[in-house]
């Protein structure tokens, strides 16, 4: 099954079910974050599923909000594809590089991305894991039975602000800088590995196969569950392919009004137009 959070005309959230017939059924929680909290979720899906009184939504009247609005934690794994690796200029892992966002980060599958005081815009088309039960000190099998479902996402990264010291992270947790949806895929849907794909306004610049990982989703969610708890509704984002704008000779970024796609084949489609406001200087 296919699950999203939209928005609705009163000016809240609703998940909703994706129907067979191109609709989005409504169901009795604000987001997806929020059903996968319900212990019994899976059946409460089934029964709206099955009812003739819930409120449908046309596939193309669906206003997609952020997937996991409220995700308690937003992991995310780094330099976890061979060609990326190399393109970056490092040696291959023996632990996954991790680094963390906010949910104020993430955006809707449609949305506008608004930058403000950054000049070095990057993509990074990624596939990413929706936790769907709690998981501390977990091995790999116990990860695996622990994924709620999959998702398309795209780890916006501010280079200049990243490259200001060793740490990642104020350059990937700028607010709403980060698009994820439309849809997850319930993990009982998926038989195999995912293409992953990113377009620069039309141009694609990024094609991998999640085949390639250096750490799959299980052993990233096993590795994380050793040092914090994961509960349901948390997102784990997988890494990217090779192909990103930092990689490039020479460089190249994103601009005011450039629109960028990210997809993967079985889950679905994020397009979203940039909004780049110019570079402030900031004092520290």
């Amino acid at each position: 099954m296919k699950l999203a959070t939209l928005r609705t005309a009163t000016g809240g959230t609703t998940a909703a079910l994706a129907t067979d017939a191109g609709s989005y059924l409504q169901l009795p929680a604000s987001d997806v974050g929020a059903l996968m909290a319900q212990p019994e979720w899976r059946s409460i899906v089934e029964v709206a599923a099955a009812s003739a009184e819930q409120t449908a939504t046309a596939a193309a009247d669906a206003d997609f909000a952020p997937l996991l609005p409220r995700a308690g934690k937003v992991i995310c794994c780094g330099l976890n594809y061979g060609d990326h690796i190399e393109e970056m200029g490092r040696d291959m892992p023996e632990h996954p590089t991790l680094f963390a966002k906010y949910a104020d980060t993430l955006l809707g599958a449609s949305d506008d991305v608004e930058v403000h005081g950054s000049g070095r815009v990057d993509w990074e088309a990624e596939l990413a894991v929706v936790v769907g039960s709690n998981l501390f000190r977990a091995d790999q099998d116990q990860a695996q039975a622990a994924i709620a479902g999959y998702t398309v996402a795209n780890d916006v990264s501010m280079r200049d602000w990243q490259n200001r010291t060793l740490q990642w992270f104020q350059g990937k947790a700028f607010d709403h800088t980060t698009p994820v949806g439309p849809v997850m895929l319930t993990a009982d849907e998926v038989d195999g590995d995912f293409d992953v794909r990113g377009y620069v306004n039309g141009e694609l610049v990024q094609q991998g196969n999640t085949s390639t990982l250096v750490f799959g989703p299980a052993q990233l969610l096993s590795y994380i569950s050793q040092f914090t708890i994961l509960r349901p509704g948390d997102l784990v984002l997988t890494g990217t392919p090779g192909g990103v704008g930092m990689g490039m000779t020479p460089p190249r970024f994103l601009k005011d009004g450039d629109v960028l796609v990210t997809e993967i084949d079985g889950i679905g489609r994020l397009e979203n137009q940039f909004r780049i406001h110019a570079p402030v200087s900031v004092n520290t």
